[in-house]
């Protein structure tokens, strides 16, 4: 009796001892568990209206994704997963999108998008729900300016940027009477706007003798070419892109709109938009773009080498941008150390800088803009496609808004 008793003991002590170890061995374990789930980040963009941009910058990403797990992921071997989806192209959809990635997909932040209207809609909304978000796209000054909050931080340059560019580029021409066409909503007013501006700086007796603001999308392209010639201009700002862009050119170049005049077009040297152009590209536009096929430094070749054997496609302009936003998010989270959206917002105001395949990239800290570039040179035609030649590289810090601008107009 006495030894069944002893034996008795001796099995319940083994068996509390046996689930002292699990329990410890299962807190042991829990760390390890957390360490090994994947960094989620929500990435929304117009996937399916403006698919010519938005697929080749999701394919860019995804090649990024898959060479930074393959070198062993972020934060100590987590792998690096972006969720991605479609933000409908208005506002209200993409806020909403916004909402379930953060509360079903459980994102530790927010990137993306491609209009100007929904980029702000979810800068905004970031804002409110203190996130951060990494606007890659919209393009719209007001995102860092007067709508610019301390959550959303954005990587092209911008329309100021970009528009500036151009008119540096044209101002040894010496144009005097200039027409502008843009869409009409925020993108193309703000281009508009700082155009006047910046080219009366340029050339003082500079004068705009028209607009014209189609409705995005919706172009009567005979209509507005019409207009345009009406005016008499020596030079054209044109900001239409997309479809709107393609019908524009057919029209004018029918009609005769470009011969003996300047054109200065903003994102029509990018592939995304050359390429429905192709032999209807017109010969001498200065424009900001994308001359991948002509870009000969090695970071650079390896990415297309690599997208071209992933993807059995040449990159756009989307696809650069896409790679670099992806290797971006990477530095990010390894010099934050942590998702922690206020290490996160410290480290990308605290000197960050991240290197790209066209180099290094800053994020200066007054506006949370970033000095990313663009290429700037002319169209012209390499048998039936559309080209870019005597393009240059322009350092996107040489054209931030000036200081004291950017302390007038922001809020915060």
């Amino acid at each position: 009796m006495y030894a069944r008793m002893q034996l008795r003991r001796t099995f319940l002590a083994t068996v509390a001892a046996a689930g002292l170890v699990a329990s410890v061995a299962g807190l042991a374990s829990a760390p390890a568990m957390a360490q090994g789930q994947p960094v989620k980040i929500g990435e929304l963009n117009s996937y399916s209206r403006f698919a010519a941009f938005a697929v080749p910058y999701r394919n860019g990403m995804q090649l990024a994704q898959e060479e930074i797990n393959a070198k062993g992921g972020v934060l100590g071997g987590r792998k690096l997963e972006i969720v991605f989806r479609d933000d409908g192209s208005t506002p209200g959809d993409a806020v909403r999108v916004a909402e379930e990635l953060l509360t079903r997909e459980n994102v530790s932040f927010l990137a993306g998008t491609f209009l100007s209207n929904v980029g702000l809609a979810v800068a905004d909304f970031a804002n409110q729900k203190k996130t951060l978000f990494i606007a890659t796209e919209p393009l719209t000054d007001a995102i860092t300016m007067g709508a610019g909050n301390r959550y959303t931080f954005r990587v092209r340059p911008s329309t100021y940027m970009q528009t500036k560019m151009l008119v540096e580029a044209v101002k040894a021409k010496g144009v005097k009477k200039w027409a502008i066409v843009a869409p009409n909503y925020e993108y193309g007013q703000s281009a508009a706007a700082n155009f006047k501006k910046l080219i009366k700086v340029a050339t003082p007796d500079a004068e705009i003798v028209g607009e014209q603001f189609p409705a995005l999308g919706k172009i009567d392209a005979g209509a507005t070419v019409a207009a345009l010639e009406s005016l008499k201009p020596d030079g054209i700002f044109n900001v239409l892109f997309g479809a709107d862009l393609t019908t524009f050119v057919r029209e004018g170049n029918t009609r005769g709109l470009f011969e003996k005049r300047t054109v200065a077009s903003l994102l029509t040297g990018e592939p995304e938009y050359l390429i429905p152009l192709g032999e209807e590209t017109p010969e001498g536009w200065i424009v900001t773009g994308y001359p991948w096929d002509q870009i000969t430094d090695a970071p650079h070749k390896a990415f297309i080498d690599a997208y071209r054997a992933k993807f059995n496609d040449t990159p756009r302009l989307g696809s650069f941008l896409g790679y670099s936003v992806g290797y971006m998010m990477r530095d990010l989270l390894e010099k934050a150390g942590s998702t922690d959206t206020e290490k996160l917002i410290a480290t990308l105001k605290g000197d960050f800088k991240f290197t790209s395949v066209a180099g290094p990239v800053a994020i200066r800290a007054l506006d949370q803009q970033s000095t990313m570039g663009a290429w700037v040179g002319e169209t012209t035609k390499q048998g039936k496609a559309g080209a870019m030649k005597n393009w240059k590289y322009e350092d996107g810090a040489k054209y931030l808004f000036p200081e004291a601008e950017v302390k007038a107009a922001r809020k915060e």
